[in-house]
């Protein structure tokens, strides 16, 4: 039998780009390579607080088929609190939710292989920080890197680079070795949440 995985992004129209290859490649890590990876598309979400509110009280109705749902927001606002207080929300009736706060916007995941070409200071702990990553940090390696002529600008070809080397982006990003982590967990024991930091510390490059 299949494993099904629901992906919610803030923006599915571009992040949906980055996402998916994301969570088929973190699935195959913690032990489902053959699980079948949808990013959701309707309704189209429109920012954190629209998302938190779909995820409550309309997805349940329509996507608890799924055997997990893996939302990626941005960090500015998904506290571990709230991330916390939403996986237990949707537990209660019966889905498997985790989520991974992006730090600080799901961008950077795409730009973990060009690390070595950031604008700016070209550290990285600075750039996962930026308070306008997506538009000074990922836009020109996107334009550097990205392919105007594909869907979502060549996101694809650029996460495809970062995952090539999964140890490195799991090392630079420690969001996604948790929840790579709390995945493989549940996997072993569904229905079973032991909450996990949804942040963690920046390590050096």
């Amino acid at each position: 039998m299949s494993f099904t995985v629901l992906v919610i992004p803030e923006d599915p129209m571009l992040n949906g780009h980055i996402l998916k290859p994301l969570a088929k490649a973190i699935m195959a890590d913690a032990g489902r390579p053959a699980a079948k990876v949808d990013v959701l598309s309707n309704p189209r979400l429109r920012g954190y607080d629209h998302a938190v509110q779909v995820i409550r009280d309309e997805l349940p109705g329509r996507y608890r088929f799924k055997d997990l749902w893996l939302f990626f927001p941005d960090a500015d606002k998904a506290t571990d609190d709230a991330m916390q207080a939403l996986e237990e929300h949707v537990a209660k009736q019966g889905i498997a939710l985790l989520c991974c706060a992006a730090q600080p916007e799901v961008e950077i995941y795409a730009c973990a292989a060009f690390r070595n070409e950031l604008p700016g200071t070209g550290i990285w702990e600075e750039a996962r920080r930026h308070p306008r990553m997506k538009e000074e940090i990922f836009a020109p390696l996107l334009a550097s890197h990205g392919d105007p002529r594909r869907a979502g600008a060549g996101r694809d070809l650029m996460i495809s680079a970062s995952l090539a080397n999964l140890p490195r982006l799991f090392r630079l990003c420690p969001e996604l070795q948790s929840l790579r982590d709390r995945i493989a967990a549940h996997l072993e024991a569904p229905g079973t949440f032991n909450p996990a930091p949804h942040t963690a510390p920046n390590p050096a490059p």
